[in-house]
């Protein structure tokens, strides 16, 4: 799905078409808790484009599988002053899966640009006795009704991951629990109150299992990770289709002139072309996406419905 998001001939923006804007502080929410995945990318785009768009303030809203998030930017003012650092969450997962969908996540928001992409992973606490996946399949059905797992959030990519496992698997019985963000589950699930998670790749969540405080036993992908090359991917496993990627990027609402969805996009697009910010991403788990804008944006989102929509359907997860 990556190469949809490409765009080989996206250039920047002149000069004279980008106006006076910004002309104050532009205010990005993220819909996870401070300390994320979404917030670390988030942070680091907004320190990265400083020089070319001024003060990007960082507010976080978690909760609601990222609808939240969604809904404020959605009923924000379209002047391009409120953005939301956006993902599959709340751009494919949570409008499908809520009960009366309180945005269209195609008509609500403009799409402007991808910035990197995320890879699920299922885990376990160093005090449960299974060292694979296979291992963990085995414990669970040996156990019936004991296993639960935390998850950053209902519709989120997390719990997509971890009940499709189930689903694959054969083990409906183990619980989901889910939290407003990754960090305030993980603080759970390092204590061992939780044996069981299911969350992005992140370098916290890498010092751990390395540290042996916990186990990654999957990551969602069918491809080995540059950060994590010793983590086993789905493919490896037995489960070929257990793939779960997150894509993270910028979103403003539907209406903002299309001027300064390019010059926000411009700037991004110049922000990731930098091999040093690449780096950054990369050491911090994630894929890059160096070369985007708004329209394959927009085409990625709409594929990503039409391939998720009847999956998430079927899985009968559901979200008030």
């Amino acid at each position: 799905g990556l190469s949809s998001i490409s765009m080989a001939g996206f250039r920047s923006l002149p000069a004279s078409a980008q106006g006076k804007y910004p002309e104050q502080p532009i205010r990005l929410i993220v819909p996870r808790s401070a300390g994320g995945v979404v917030d670390v990318v988030a942070r680091l785009w907004a320190n990265q484009v400083a020089s070319l768009l001024g003060t990007v303030v960082i507010e976080n809203q978690g909760g609601g599988g990222g609808t939240i998030a969604a809904v404020a930017v959605a009923r924000a003012r379209p002047d391009g002053y409120t953005l939301l650092a956006g993902t599959t969450s709340e751009l494919v997962i949570s409008p499908v899966i809520m009960t009366t969908p309180s945005y269209d996540p195609v008509k609500d928001l403009a799409p402007i640009v991808t910035t990197a992409v995320s890879v699920s992973a299922l885990m376990v606490h160093e005090s449960l006795p299974v060292h694979t996946l296979q291992e963990l399949i085995s414990y669970a059905k040996a156990n019936p009704g004991k296993l639960s797992y935390g998850s950053p959030g209902v519709g989120t990519s997390a719990q997509l991951c971890a009940e499709l496992f189930k689903k694959l698997a054969g083990l409906p019985d183990i619980v989901h629990v889910p939290y407003k963000g990754a960090n305030p589950g993980l603080v759970d699930f390092y204590a061992g109150r939780l044996t069981m998670f299911a969350a992005s790749i992140s370098p916290q969540v890498l010092e751990m299992h390395r540290a042996g405080k916990i186990r990654i036993l999957v990551a969602g992908t069918n491809r080995r990770l540059e950060s994590a090359p010793d983590i086993p991917i789905s493919t490896e496993v037995g489960f070929p289709d257990l793939i779960t990627l997150q894509f993270m990027g910028l979103f403003a609402p539907a209406g903002t002139p299309p001027t300064i969805i390019e010059q926000i996009a411009a700037a991004t697009h110049q922000a990731m072309a930098d091999k040093e910010f690449q780096k950054r991403l990369i050491l911090a788990g994630f894929e890059p996406v160096t070369d985007s804008g708004p329209e394959q944006t927009a085409q990625f989102i709409r594929e990503e419905l039409v391939r998720w929509t009847p999956l998430l359907k079927a899985s009968g997860i559901r979200m008030n």
